[in-house]
């Protein structure tokens, strides 16, 4: 075999460039299988220089079925490569595990690819091939009985790779066109309202005390009487609290109805929302 084959070889095996799959067989007198050790040992050195970097770009990935779907996030340093080709692949398949594994990073990291290497050796090499940091991030799968999710993606790269994304669960076996419809808009007022729990009571109480912090700093040079200050930050809590809870949103399709307002109207047999989640590149 020649040496431009075994390169070719190499690179076939390996993902690694042309010069650093030659360097590794000029080190090992052309000894294919000390020349990939080699490779894997540099790879994984050059993914730990790269992880000190910052990733704030990348994709989210929609995988699975109405009955349970799941979303990963995979991050990267430039949106150039959250459209390079390899890439893509790679996040597509490590999306259909992660649905497998329902968003458990744990089994997900050990998980077996197409080529019979692990998720985390996958990454690696990928690490290395393309030359920017990669991680998985935020993970979330959806999957209750008696129930169906809806998914919206917006900024789609391909097909189900995305910068943003959302799957919400309703209760319901309905199959009409009626809840086919709201599952949609639903998912797409999820997307563009950002709420940041399903009712009031739902919020983090860390988030209520950051914002009765900044409420608090607003009105402190008012000049207002403390009772009336009282009363104003009362009001302005209820609102944020309002605001930010998917079931007492304004209706994107309709600001004059609350969301909980349309699910009324629908008049379907014990229909509600589950739960409902929304990974944004960049947030």
């Amino acid at each position: 075999m020649s040496n431009i084959e075994k390169v070719k070889q190499l690179r076939k095996s390996t993902g690694a460039g042309f010069k650093d799959c030659n360097a590794a067989l000029k080190e090992t007198n052309g000894d294919l299988d000390k020349a990939v050790e080699i490779l894997r040992v540099k790879g994984i050195a050059k993914a730990s220089k790269k992880m000190s970097r910052s990733a704030t770009e990348g994709v989210v990935v929609v995988s699975g079925d109405e009955n349970k779907t799941s979303l990963i996030e995979v991050n990267c340093e430039t949106d150039f490569v959250a459209k390079n080709d390899d890439f893509i692949e790679f996040v597509k398949e490590l999306s259909e595990i992660n649905n497998d594994q329902s968003s458990n990073l744990d089994n997900l990291q050990n998980a077996m690819m197409k080529n019979n290497k692990t998720v985390d050796e996958n990454l690696v090499a990928l690490i290395a091939k393309i030359g920017e940091k990669i991680t998985i991030g935020r993970v979330k799968t959806l999957n209750k009985d008696n129930s169906r999710n809806f998914v919206y993606q917006h900024s789609v790269i391909k097909g189900n790779v995305s910068k943003l994304a959302v799957i919400v669960s309703l209760s319901t076996k309905e199959e009409s066109d009626k809840i086919n419809l709201f599952g949609k808009q639903l998912s797409m007022h999820i997307a563009a309202s950002n709420p940041i729990a399903l009712n009031t009571n739902n919020i983090d109480q860390k988030t209520i005390d950051k914002e009765i912090n900044l409420i608090e700093e607003e009105l402190k040079n008012s000049g207002k009487p403390n009772e009336i200050a009282k009363k104003i930050s009362i009001g302005k809590l209820n609102k944020f609290k309002e605001e930010n809870s998917l079931i007492t949103q304004d209706w994107v399709m309709d600001p004059k109805m609350k969301v909980k307002d349309i699910i009324k109207s629908l008049e379907l047999p014990n229909l509600s929302i589950n739960e409902f989640v929304r990974i944004k590149i960049g947030e």
